[in-house]
């Protein structure tokens, strides 16, 4: 295995650490995830008619989404806190499918990445959608939680191949 593709997160001993980002230099970083909630149709007209006895799905997801991205670091225990830039959390319901797709984007300067604060804000917004809707449908799926862009940092750009 070359150093680059060792684990990172693991000591000499083989024992959990926080990577030393000292050394690296302070750059304009950007993740974009995605995750995708699947309801059936009755939901989805609730939903995107905002007809939901507990409010606003949407609202109360993309606040969710956001928040959880801010908090990253205390649920992900090797996160480095990192000050955000920006965090948007965008929507799109496909009415074929009954899904809805979400989509994260997170930015900030500095000397480690927002992968894990926006595949963070998708899970968490995507719960979020779960936990609102589960009084008029439990067999809600959730799927798609995925990385699908970065920029930034040392080891380079990266974009999901589809």
């Amino acid at each position: 295995m070359n150093d680059e593709k060792k684990l990172t997160h693991l000591n000499k001993s083989g024992r959990a650490r926080m990577v030393d980002v000292s050394d690296k230099d302070a750059s304009l970083r950007t993740a974009i995830a995605a995750a995708k909630v699947l309801v059936n149709k009755e939901t989805f007209e609730l939903i995107r008619e905002g007809r939901m006895s507990k409010g606003d799905v949407l609202g109360v997801a993309q606040v969710a989404g956001i928040m959880a991205a801010k908090k990253t670091p205390e649920i992900i225990p090797m996160c480095h806190p990192i000050w955000i830039a920006g965090i948007d959390i965008d929507f799109d319901l496909d009415d074929v499918e009954f899904a809805i797709n979400i989509k994260a984007t997170v930015r900030c300067k500095g000397e480690t990445g927002v992968e894990m604060e926006a595949l963070t804000a998708v899970t968490v917004t995507a719960l979020t959608i779960y936990d609102m809707c589960k009084a008029v449908q439990r067999d809600i799926e959730i799927t798609g939680i995925s990385l699908l862009s970065k920029t930034g940092g040392k080891s380079g750009d990266y974009c999901r191949k589809t």
